[in-house]
C-alpha cells in the first residue's frame, strides 16, 4: 500500500466534511478553498470516495457532499484503500526466490500488515472529535441572499384614473 499526499489530502477533507456535515452538504468549492487544493484534484478524490460509499453527493444549488452510509465506522484505513486501492504487500518473484529481493519479503509484509491494522483502528469520528477538542469551531454557514429582493412598500392609495378604455368610457359620464 502506498501512502501519498493525494492520500492524506482525502484524510483532511473527511475530516472538515465530519466536522461541517450538520449543517447541510458541503460543496466541494468550499473545500478546495479552505484546504488550497485545486478543485479538480479534489473532484478526482471524491469520486474515488463517493465509489466506496464513503460519501454521497447531493446535486443541485445547496448540494454538495456529505459522509456516506456508514458514517461513523468509516476508519483511515478505508478512506486510503478508496483513494490507494487496496493493493497487497508486495510479493517476491517466484524466479527470484532467494534473491536480494526476497530478503525483505517477510518484513513488508508486516509493515503492511501492521499498519493496516493501526490505520483501521482510527475512526473518522475520532479525528473530528480530537479536532474539536483542539478548539476547532465551524462557522456557520451565512444566509444566502442570492436572487432575494425586498418588495418595496405598497401604498394602498387607489388611483382616481381610471385603468382600461372600458372603465374610461364609464367613468366619463358620470364625472360631467
Amino acid at each position: 500500500m502506498r501512502l501519498s499526499t493525494r492520500g492524506r489530502f482525502a484524510i483532511n477533507a473527511m475530516i472538515d466534511l465530519a466536522l461541517r456535515q450538520r449543517h447541510s452538504p458541503v460543496p466541494l468549492s468550499e473545500l478546495a478553498l479552505r484546504h488550497g487544493i485545486s478543485l479538480s484534484y479534489l473532484e478526482q478524490v471524491f469520486a474515488k470516495l463517493r465509489q466506496h460509499g464513503l460519501v454521497e453527493s447531493t446535486r443541485g444549488p445547496g448540494g454538495g457532499y456529505t459522509l456516506g452510509f456508514r458514517g461513523d465506522s468509516i476508519s483511515v484505513a478505508d478512506i486510503v484503500t478508496a483513494i490507494e486501492g487496496s493493493a497487497p504487500a508486495p510479493q517476491a518473484d517466484e524466479a527470484q526466490a532467494g534473491g536480494p529481493t526476497d530478503m525483505t519479503q517477510a518484513l513488508w509484509e508486516q509493515l503492511h500488515t501492521a499498519l493496516m491494522a493501526h490505520m483501521q483502528t482510527i475512526s473518522l469520528r475520532s479525528l473530528a472529535l480530537e479536532q474539536r477538542a483542539k478548539g476547532f469551531a465551524v462557522q456557520e454557514p451565512k444566509a444566502s441572499k442570492k436572487g432575494i429582493l425586498k418588495r418595496p412598500a405598497t401604498s394602498l392609495e387607489r388611483p382616481s384614473a381610471p385603468n382600461s378604455v372600458f372603465a374610461l368610457g364609464q367613468w366619463l359620464p358620470g364625472r360631467t
